[in-house]
C-alpha cells in the first residue's frame, strides 16, 4: 500500500522508508514557531530543561501578534520574556513590532517555509502552510519547548481524507467559501487527527491566498494538518519569497484515504457560517435579514493582499453603515505597505473604515475591536465559538472578505451582489 503526501514527509524526516497511519514516530524539525502567549509558557519549560541554547537559532521563529502592540502589561511582561529569550539565544527569526505580522501570513512570506517541510508551531493554525507542500501543525507550548531543545518531534501518523476539487469559482467566491462549505458538509470533527489532502484540475483555480485560507482552517474540520500537492503557482510564490532548497512529494496513485470526497467548485457560492460553530453554514438563499454592528476583515485566514483587493473593490465609492464599526486590519507590514502603494487604504479610509496595524488581536477576543453584549460582528477569522471575540452573549458569522465588506455597506449580512451589480 502507498503513501500520502502528509505520510511520505513524515517518513522522510523520521529516517524511514515507509509509515503507517497509527504508526508513532520521532521526526525531524524544519522550523519551531511560537508567539506571545504560547512561547512564554515553552521559554519557561525549556529553562526547566536545562537546556542552555535552541538546536537551531535559524530553526526557530518568535512572533509577538496576538495582543500587540502591547494592550496592557500583562501582554508587555509576555512579550518582553520571548524577547529576551530571543536575545539570549541569538534566534535569528524574531520579529519585532515594526517587522512582525500575523504569524502565519507572515512566515511564508519570509520564506522561512518551503515544500517538503516539517513544521511544529504553538499556535493551532500553523496548518496554514500546508498551502506549500509543507507538513505543519500545532502543538502545545511544552512540545514547542522540547522541539526548540531538541529539533525533533513525536507524531502519530494520521490517516487522510482526499478532497478532488473540479471545476473553477464563480464571481466572489473565494477560499474562504471552499473551506467553509467542506467544513459544513463534514462537520467540525469530521476530519479528526487526520490530514485533509487536496488534489484535481480545480486547484488551478484556487489562487495560494485561498490554499492558506484553505489549509488554515483545516483545524476547524478537527483535522492534524490540511496540504495541497506542489504546482506552479506553488513554486513560483516559493522562488518569489524564499531562497532556501525545497522538496516536492506526490502521494502515490495507490494511498490509502478513509475517504474521498468530489467538490465542485462552481456549485459553492458566498456562504457564511453562523454561531457558535464554523461548520453551522448557511448560503445566502437561507439567509434573513440580520443586522450588524461590527466587520473585521484580516487575520491569518484572509488578511493577505489578495483579501483586501477584494474588500476594496466592493468598497469603493461606498460608505460603511453608520451603525458599523469596520476594522480592516493587514496581516503584515509588508502587506500594509503594498496596499497602501495600491491606494487600498485610501478606500478603506475614505468609506469610513479604520485600518490596524497588523495583529490577531479581535479574531481571539484580545483587543482592537472587542464585541459588547448583543452584538454580532461578520468576520473573516476562523472561529466563532460563544464568547470568541468578547461577551459571551455577543455573536460572531465568518465569512469571505467579499460578504464582509458589502455586510460593512449595508449593514446587514449581505452578499456583494447586493452591492456591486
Amino acid at each position: 500500500m502507498g503513501m500520502t503526501m502528509t505520510q511520505k514527509i513524515l517518513a522522510a524526516h523520521a529516517g524511514l522508508d515507509k509509515v503507517e497511519a497509527g504508526q508513532l514516530i520521532m521526526a525531524k524539525l524544519d522550523l519551531v514557531l511560537g508567539n506571545d502567549i504560547t512561547a512564554p509558557v515553552a521559554i519557561r519549560e525549556f529553562k526547566r530543561m536545562g537546556v542552555r541554547q535552541v538546536f537551531d537559532k535559524k530553526k526557530v521563529a518568535l512572533v509577538p501578534d496576538h495582543f500587540t502592540p502591547n494592550k496592557d502589561i500583562k501582554s508587555a511582561e509576555q512579550c518582553k520574556m520571548i524577547r529576551e529569550f530571543a536575545y539570549d539565544m541569538d534566534i535569528e527569526n524574531y520579529f519585532e513590532i515594526g517587522q512582525m505580522g500575523v504569524e502565519h501570513a507572515l512566515l511564508p512570506e519570509k520564506g522561512l517555509v518551503v515544500p517538503g517541510d516539517v513544521v511544529i508551531g504553538a499556535d493551532s493554525h500553523t496548518c496554514t502552510y500546508g498551502a506549500l507542500g509543507a507538513f505543519s501543525t500545532g502543538v502545545g507550548s511544552t512540545d514547542m519547548a522540547a522541539g526548540m531543545a531538541t529539533g525533533q518531534a513525536w507524531f502519530k501518523v494520521p490517516e487522510a481524507i482526499k478532497f478532488v476539487l473540479k471545476g473553477s469559482l464563480g464571481k466572489w467566491v473565494s477560499g474562504k467559501d471552499v473551506i467553509l462549505h467542506i467544513i459544513g458538509m463534514i462537520g467540525v470533527d469530521g476530519a479528526l487527527y487526520q490530514s485533509m489532502e487536496f488534489d484535481g484540475e480545480g486547484l488551478s483555480s484556487l489562487s495560494m491566498d485561498d490554499r492558506f485560507t484553505i489549509a488554515n482552517m483545516a483545524i476547524e474540520a478537527g483535522a492534524k494538518n490540511g496540504i495541497f500537492p506542489v504546482d506552479d503557482a506553488t513554486i513560483e510564490y516559493v522562488k518569489e519569497h524564499s531562497d532556501r532548497e525545497y522538496k516536492v512529494y506526490e502521494a502515490d496513485e495507490d494511498a490509502r484515504y478513509r475517504e474521498v470526497f468530489e467538490i465542485d467548485l462552481s456549485s459553492i457560492t458566498p456562504t457564511v457560517a453562523f454561531p457558535h460553530l464554523p461548520e453551522n453554514v448557511r448560503t445566502f438563499d437561507h439567509i434573513d435579514e440580520i443586522p450588524i454592528h461590527q466587520v473585521v476583515i484580516g487575520s491569518c485566514t484572509n488578511g493577505r493582499l489578495g483579501d483586501l483587493r477584494i474588500a476594496a473593490q466592493i468598497l469603493k465609492g461606498h460608505k460603511v453603515h453608520p451603525r458599523v464599526r469596520a476594522i480592516v486590519i493587514p496581516a503584515t507590514q509588508n502587506i500594509y505597505l503594498q496596499a497602501m502603494r495600491e491606494g487600498l487604504l485610501e478606500i478603506f479610509i475614505e468609506a469610513g473604515a479604520v485600518v490596524s496595524t497588523p495583529t490577531c488581536g479581535p479574531c481571539l477576543g484580545g483587543h482592537m475591536g472587542i464585541l459588547a453584549k448583543g452584538e454580532r460582528a461578520v468576520a473573516t477569522t476562523n472561529r466563532n465559538f460563544v464568547g470568541r471575540m468578547g461577551h459571551p452573549e455577543s455573536e460572531v458569522y465568518l465569512a469571505s472578505p467579499a460578504v464582509a465588506a458589502a455586510s460593512a455597506i449595508t449593514g446587514k449580512i449581505s452578499s456583494p451582489e447586493e452591492v456591486v451589480k
